[in-house]
């Protein structure tokens, strides 16, 4: 027996091993960093939020006035975990995005996986853009409905799509796309379902804070969209997320969405900040020019596309295509060597052939580091082509 149980254990170390070095020799393994000092152009952090030290000292007051909090929640909501500030700051929040109520998660992931997990029922369809989050993904895979995706923002194919549907059609988009940086057209997808009687999920992850509170809002189609989730690890530089719908879907997902019901709350230190975070966010409504105008910099300076491909996205996410996983790593390093983080995207994390530089733009970017880090994508792009 001892003999059978170590033989399974080295079968399946073998098979892990296996497994790693395969994509270690394809360049596509992925490490943990630390922090590295450099020049940031690679986090979420748009608005500067998580280096505020004007929003860490009104935290900082704000806790001191609430010296009983417990560190922990202790449970999840079902259990001892639950709140009155908890369902006040989601009302609160709701209110802000005109919608009816809101259910706070631990995670952007957690919320895409128990929306798309929960809701959808056998028979019913889900149909998602190509490129959406891998949490999208993950979560309609767990459902028992039929998934179908369509060609990145091409409404035509969402058309065929969603007249293939059976049951109750749900139709995903991002407003802004993470790896991408492009918007939606959310006005005629909107549209559409409406048409056709599908409901509509827009995930708000990369708009809100950087266009207004989100999308959704600054279009005023709050009535046409089904439910969105708006997280806080962006813009907001804090950490989980809220998906925002009706006070029927908020009661659903409390009683069947397993990753709420089984996870332990977020904690009162938690959930404070968001508070303070959603307050500082509408009382400075500079951030956002400002950051349009970092952005406006960056797009006026990089090299002319024949020189080099880039995107020139209207969001804080802009991307430089380069061919093959080699060429974007061999990018990054040598930018990084030079004291800006910005990191090579890999193809399977995006479809081979589509490797690039993902460049995030910030407030906290001064116009000196932006114009010398355009500067250094006109010498590198130079010597490439020079090779």
């Amino acid at each position: 027996m001892v003999v059978k149980n170590d033989f399974t254990a080295t079968c399946i170390t073998d098979s892990l091993a296996e497994k790693l070095n395969l994509i270690k020799t394809k360049g596509t393994i992925r490490k943990l960093q630390y922090e590295n000092g450099l020049y940031d152009f690679s986090s979420n952090d748009y608005l500067g939020f998580a280096r505020s030290s004007a929003l860490k000292k009104k935290i900082s007051n704000e806790l001191k006035i609430h010296p009983l909090h417990l560190l922990g929640a202790t449970g999840s909501r079902l259990l001892s975990g639950n709140t009155k500030f908890a369902e006040q700051l989601e009302k609160e929040i709701a209110a802000i995005h005109h919608a009816e109520n809101g259910l706070i998660f631990n995670s952007g992931y957690t919320a895409n996986l128990a929306l798309f997990y929960s809701v959808p029922q056998k028979n019913d369809t889900i149909i998602y853009d190509e490129l959406i989050h891998a949490s999208v993904i993950d979560g309609a895979r767990l459902s028992l409905a039929k998934r179908f995706k369509f060609r990145h923002n091409d409404l035509e194919d969402l058309e065929k799509k969603i007249k293939l549907s059976t049951g109750h059609c749900y139709v995903a988009v991002e407003s802004v796309y993470s790896m991408d940086g492009d918007l939606a057209d959310l006005l005629h997808i909107a549209r559409l379902c409406r048409d056709y009687g599908a409901r509509l999920i827009v995930d708000e992850a990369h708009a809100f804070g950087v266009y207004g509170t989100g999308l959704v809002d600054v279009l005023h189609i709050q009535h046409a969209v089904f439910a969105r989730v708006v997280t806080f690890g962006k813009a907001l530089g804090l950490h989980g997320a809220i998906i925002l719908g009706t006070e029927l879907l908020r009661d659903y997902l409390i009683n069947f969405a397993r990753p709420f019901i089984y996870s332990t709350a977020a904690p009162f230190t938690q959930l404070l900040p968001i508070k303070i975070a959603y307050r500082h966010l509408l009382s400075h409504p500079g951030e956002q020019l400002k950051l349009q105008h970092k952005l406006s910099l960056l797009k006026a300076h990089m090299p002319p596309q024949e020189q080099l491909r880039s995107s020139m996205n209207p969001s804080a996410i802009q991307c430089v295509f380069l061919d093959g996983n080699s060429a974007v790593m061999q990018f990054s390093t040598e930018l990084q060597k030079r004291g800006f983080d910005v990191r090579a995207i890999r193809s399977p994390t995006v479809p081979e052939g589509r490797e690039r530089l993902r460049i995030c733009i910030h407030t906290h970017n001064s116009d000196e580091e932006i114009l010398a880090l355009c500067d250094h994508f006109h010498q590198l792009s130079k010597n490439s082509h020079a090779k």
